[in-house]
């Protein structure tokens, strides 16, 4: 009885043989050899991520050699290998007696000859803020919805700096925090595609390519109503209400746009006023 037993376990659990055979010559399962990866080989895939996500940027310089391989935990060798497929992989560049830094990967975005087209076109300049106020709305959707409670926390610790800082008009500084609050929206978003374009765009904004801020907004604008707006933003935010963030930020845009508006407006009238005045005092 006990042999029957067993001979009946046997049985059970090893299945005839046929059907696997047959299984295996129809349908070949998708394994293969598992392939140790060079120590560089992860040091290059984590460096990748880290500027794909936006977190090193361009212009950012890493640690020293020594600093960098100890947080990595990898050899000095392991390292220089990965340093040396990111140069030719166009992602760092070394500047002699200042060290490894990330590379200007923003800049083929758009050439020199579309820049300078931008600059001498108003129609750019209206387009380049549908773009903003069409992709930043968005991002503001999604850093709601998918923010991180650390994102949001930074969105809030900018936005107080802001307030700290005073009048974008006056203040380099709040200038900066400005562009950085809107930079932060877009990391929160969580879209790398959307994050360097974007930057992008900011850049050309920040080399003063559509408009001069400063000049625009001490004269078309008031810091109360930005702060405002700002406040608005962050509010639904930190709330995390998607549609509310939206919102905020095409208010906020819409108004960029109209004060470039009357600022262009303003710019027209006096460079007509001086012309008649030219002209009248020509006439004595």
């Amino acid at each position: 009885m006990r042999l029957h037993l067993a001979r009946s376990y046997v049985f059970t659990n090893w299945a005839d043989p046929a059907p696997c055979s047959k299984f295996s010559e129809e349908a070949p399962m998708p394994f293969q050899k598992v392939q140790p990866e060079k120590l560089s080989a992860s040091v290059v895939r984590q460096i990748e991520q880290l500027i794909l996500r936006g977190i090193l940027s361009p212009g950012e310089r890493l640690p020293s050699e020594r600093e960098l391989a100890e947080r990595l935990g990898v050899s000095r060798p392991s390292l220089r290998d990965a340093i040396a497929e990111l140069q030719e992989g166009g992602l760092l560049t070394a500047k002699a007696g200042s060290g490894i830094f990330v590379a200007d990967v923003l800049g083929s975005a758009f050439s020199p000859a579309l820049i300078r087209l931008f600059a001498r076109h108003d129609e750019a300049v209206f387009d380049y803020l549908s773009f903003r106020r069409d992709m930043e709305g968005l991002a503001a959707e999604r850093a709601a919805q998918f923010g991180s409670d650390a994102d949001l926390k930074l969105i809030q610790t900018i936005f107080d700096k802001m307030v700290a800082a005073g009048d974008p008009s006056v203040s380099d500084e709040a200038a900066s925090l400005d562009a950085q609050f809107h930079s932060a929206i877009m990391d929160a978003s969580h879209n790398v595609v959307m994050l360097h374009m974007m930057r992008s765009m900011f850049d050309l904004l920040h080399e003063g390519v559509f408009y001069n801020r400063r000049i625009m907004f001490s004269r078309h604008t008031t810091y109360e109503v930005l702060l405002a707006q700002h406040s608005a933003i962050n509010a639904a935010l930190q709330a995390r209400d998607p549609k509310a963030a939206r919102t905020a930020v095409e208010a906020h845009l819409d108004y960029v746009k109209q004060s470039l508006i009357d600022h262009q407006r303003t710019e027209r009238n006096a460079e007509i006023a001086q012309q008649r005045l030219e002209h009248e005092s020509g006439k004595r």
